[in-house]
């Protein structure tokens, strides 16, 4: 029996970790998935994983997502304020945000969802409170803040505003998204690799978690991404994809 065969049998949850613009390696995992008619529970993560889970899990076709991204331009989500958030109601910030969630309402609105609870397969999501300096995991109301809100890297996007809380990246306390796994579910992890440099200080966040029934999925040979470097981002799809593929038809006895 392959790891594929008994997902196919068991509950499982998907979780996609953060790492900046990894989103192109996710939307790899889940095309793969999509081959194999693999069906979480439940998707979530920080970050880029929160930007593929809410996509996937709303009834984005995978190959809708990859070519989407395969087309992303820097200006498509460019929109810097001079004033860095300053005169704002949001906070610091390089980037606005704002075209950032016009593409993700135009995805969603392909498929006609808008909210959480009429996605085609659950989905969860973790951001950053930056007020009580907490994790949180956002699982209710309009789908697009909650991702905004979990892919707003500090400095570069203002925080997302939820319910007069102000939200940052969910990967700045909970890297693997782990916050949106359910208790005791066995966790189907993508394990981005990290190339920042601030990640050197914290280095907890870098290593797979500790946690019962996680299944790996872990590709170290991810080429770096930014959004200068977006001309990578199909060659991570397929990096991804092909290793899912191939720890997926490995025997079953060897992930416990």
């Amino acid at each position: 029996m392959t790891l594929a065969d008994r997902l196919r049998k068991e509950r499982f949850e998907l979780i996609l970790s953060s790492g900046f613009f990894g989103f192109f390696a996710h939307a790899g995992v889940v095309s793969a998935l999509e081959e194999l008619e693999l069906t979480p529970a439940l998707v979530g993560g920080s970050s880029a994983g929160a930007l593929v889970a809410g996509l996937w899990g709303a009834g984005v076709p995978a190959a809708a997502i990859r070519d989407r991204l395969f087309a992303l331009k820097r200006a498509d989500f460019w929109d810097p304020d001079p004033l860095f958030g300053v005169a704002g109601k949001r906070g610091f910030g390089f980037l606005r945000g704002d075209r950032f969630e016009a593409l993700l309402r135009h995805a969603l609105a392909l498929v006609g969802v808008r909210r959480f609870d009429h996605c085609r397969i659950p989905v969860r999501v973790v951001a950053f409170d930056v007020s009580s300096r907490r994790t949180v995991a956002l699982s209710d109301g309009d789908l697009v803040p909650a991702i905004r809100a979990s892919c707003s890297v500090p400095g570069m996007f203002q925080p997302a505003v939820i319910d007069r809380r102000r939200l940052l990246d969910g990967g700045i306390a909970d890297r693997a998204g782990m916050a949106a796994a359910s208790d005791g579910a066995r966790v189907l992890y993508h394990h981005l690799p990290t190339h920042s440099p601030w990640r050197r200080f914290t280095p907890s966040q870098n290593r797979v978690p500790a946690r019962e029934q996680l299944h790996l999925l872990h590709e170290p040979l991810l080429p770096r991404l930014s959004p200068f470097h977006l001309a990578r981002g199909p060659r991570a799809f397929d990096l991804a994809r092909a290793m899912v593929l191939r720890t997926l038809g490995a025997p079953a006895a060897d992930f416990g």
